[in-house]
């Protein structure tokens, strides 16, 4: 199975499972159709979205079984699994009771690269992962690609699908890759030419079932790196990844960080952005990247994230121009510490993708003083070292959602003196949300910023974290209409 080509004989009537009905399952099931494969999916669902994704899926000719997604279909040789399913499904258990390998979309992917006709070698990928700043950083390395003259995507979680990507009838030069740790624990062949790990804190522990497992899906990105294992110089754990990946001979291990780089590293001199990795004498030179307000926003994670980007891409050898005209092109998403109003001289600013302690503590070293909104689904995590952190930012906390009393006991224990009020008890969407802000207006004082971070879940009390940004930025605008 390890051997499997595209549009060969070998998947020619190849009983495959596709494992999940959403969008990658979905896309992987069309694609290996397509291959000729013969392909069922499973899921445990019945629904009625489900119901009618099976439908067109059935229409095309491939088999769906809904209401069963532990049991393996008789004569299957490939599992395809989506990124949310865990190790530990009993589908996957059949599996290798079976001897059948489990791929994941981008193991699949991977495997169906096809050669440039410039090259002869498929695209390389610069990838990336980490618990927090991905989808950002990938965008920043699209944005130089792009200004470097390239035909490249952002792909994997954001952007292009990945499948399509690889497929795609005009073929990429180069593909900035986003991967969740989901997808690496499912890709053991991917061999990236360069990729970063961000940053690693505690997530998803619920899937993986340790901190350890977890860190090892991350570190699977180093493994056979070609020229760069980018790390973070703040984050240790992402240097002993490196450490213990098996690289192709040659490849160097590249830190980034927010200080004066040494040789081998990058950096920030005096509000530049600096290069002494990829210059001629890495010893006693340096090249200018471009500057820290080049960065969009300016926050000190950003920076970081655009750091890592600029040492994907000259890796790939990108010029010093193309770094600074991409991330000077460069628009981040929306929910990512977006400015979204100044109303009585207090700034709002939106960062609902703030789901996690580890993102939140991020955002909140960007600003000071600040009116915190926080809280929702804790998903587990503790908040002592949050708050520790930034209690010194902090003019008052507005607290939401189901586990707010984790969030309000740290504030007690680490910053007592932070006035600390419970909005939109019982309430949810719009109503919750204009409440929340009318109730951080009154805190702040002309200077502050109000933050929505909320280092939780949302869907305690709103769709997704976009629905809970929306709402948000809506009723910030509502309170700059208010008399």
């Amino acid at each position: 199975m390890t051997n499997l080509q595209p549009a060969g004989p070998e998947w020619t009537g190849l009983p495959v499972t596709v494992a999940g009905l959403g969008v990658s399952g979905i896309s992987a099931a069309r694609v290996l159709h397509g291959l000729g494969a013969r392909v069922t999916v499973v899921d445990g669902g019945s629904g009625e979205g489900l119901k009618a994704r099976a439908a067109e899926l059935e229409a095309r000719g491939v088999t769906v079984r809904l209401g069963d997604g532990a049991t393996l279909p008789e004569g299957t040789r490939l599992v395809v699994t989506s990124p949310g399913w865990p190790p530990s499904s009993a589908l996957f258990a059949a599996a290798d009771r079976a001897g059948v390998e489990v791929w994941g979309d981008v193991e699949l992917a991977w495997r169906l690269r096809r050669p440039l006709p410039s090259t002869g070698e498929p695209a390389p990928w610069l990838a990336v992962t980490g618990t927090n700043g991905k989808t950002t950083t990938v965008q920043m390395l699209a944005s130089i690609l792009t200004a470097a003259g390239k035909r490249t995507a952002a792909v994997g979680n954001v952007g292009v699908s990945v499948l399509d990507a690889v497929l795609a009838e005009e073929p990429y030069d180069v593909l900035a890759v986003e991967l969740s740790s989901y997808q690496l624990h499912w890709a053991p062949s991917l061999r990236p030419y360069s990729a970063a790990v961000l940053n690693l804190a505690p997530d998803h522990l619920d899937w993986h079932g340790s901190m350890e497992a977890y860190a090892a899906d991350k570190g699977r990105i180093y493994e056979g790196n070609v020229v760069a294992c980018v790390y973070n110089l703040a984050d240790p754990a992402t240097e002993a990844l490196v450490r213990e990946a098996d690289v192709e001979e040659g490849c160097r291990a590249i830190g980034f960080g927010l200080g004066a780089p040494a040789p081998s590293n990058f950096g920030v001199v005096d509000g530049l952005l600096v290069d002494r990795a990829f210059v001629p004498d890495r010893t006693k030179s340096a090249a200018e990247l471009g500057s820290v307000s080049d960065v969009n926003p300016p926050a000190p994670h950003n920076i970081a994230n655009a750091l890592a980007a600029a040492a994907l891409a000259r890796s790939y050898g990108v010029d010093v121009k193309a770094v600074r005209d991409g991330l000077r092109a460069f628009r981040p998403d929306a929910h990512r510490i977006a400015e979204v109003g100044v109303v009585g001289g207090v700034t709002y600013v939106d960062d609902s993708k703030a789901t996690n302690t580890h993102a939140a503590a991020a955002s909140l070293a960007a600003y000071r003083p600040i009116v915190w909104i926080a809280g929702g689904l804790a998903k587990g995590a503790a908040f002592d070292d949050l708050v520790q952190g930034a209690a010194e930012r902090l003019r008052a906390a507005v607290l939401i959602g189901e586990d707010r009393a984790l969030i309000r006991e740290a504030l007690a224990r680490h910053a007592p003196d932070v006035p600390v009020i419970e909005a939109a008890e019982g309430q949810t969407g719009a109503v919750a949300m204009a409440e929340v802000v009318r109730t951080a207006a009154s805190l702040a004082r002309s200077g502050d910023t109000v933050l929505l971070a909320p280092a939780c879940a949302s869907m305690d009390m709103f769709t997704n974290y976009g629905e809970r940004g929306d709402l948000f930025a809506a009723a910030v605008r509502e309170l700059a209409d208010t008399p």
